[in-house]
């Protein structure tokens, strides 16, 4: 017997809190935080600190984490209060509807920006993307990310021989590649046979 969960009362879902993330006009992250916070909203812009360099001095800044992006946490029903606000452009989602942002991502980021001079933004790494490393004792070689036991670990693959070898890595020093083109792209080349 199957149980059915209750319908929603019509506008419900629109009445709820949660974390968006709104996407700002470049450069314009700290204007639109501050009119959305003057509006009573939840706002959250992480920042990190950097120094700028020009010819004759050194200034330290404090830009966005995540450029062009902040979060706020609001109901549905203040979407046109939100998209009303100068500097922001729209609300990130997909199919016309506004994505949540999990809890646990903005708790995460909190705890990260508790002590800004440690952080910087870092490209978006997952496994399986082609890397090259920037640093340390194996600068320049390239091969797959991957993770296991939250480890990141490079593979590297001697195609002749169907054998790779995985050395751990920092992801901090890596940098993502282009991904090849599909091997039907780039030609199909004669595999060795090898026996068992």
């Amino acid at each position: 017997m199957q149980s059915q969960l209750p319908a929603s009362e019509p506008g419900e879902e629109l009445a709820e809190e949660r974390w968006y993330a709104i996407y700002t006009k470049h450069q314009h992250e700290k204007s639109a935080t501050s009119l959305l916070t003057r509006k009573g909203f939840e706002v959250l812009l992480p920042l990190y600190r950097s120094v700028h360099r020009w010819k004759d001095r050194n200034q330290p800044v404090e830009l966005p984490l995540f450029p062009c992006y902040v979060f706020l946490r609001s109901s549905m029903e203040r979407k046109l209060e939100i998209l009303q606000t100068p500097g922001v452009f729209w609300l990130v989602g997909s199919g016309g509807h506004a994505s949540t942002v999990p809890d646990s991502d903005i708790e995460s980021i909190r705890k990260i920006i508790r002590d800004p001079t440690k952080i910087e933004p870092h490209p978006y790494l997952k496994s399986g993307d082609r890397v090259r490393v920037l640093a340390g004792p194996m600068i320049g070689l390239e091969g797959v990310l991957t993770r296991v036991k939250n480890r990141w670990r490079l593979v590297v693959a001697v195609e002749l021989l169907q054998k790779a070898v995985a050395v751990e890595v920092d992801a901090a020093d890596v940098e993502r590649l282009a991904p090849l083109p599909p091997a039907s792209v780039r030609g199909k080349e004669r595999q060795p046979k090898v026996r068992a």
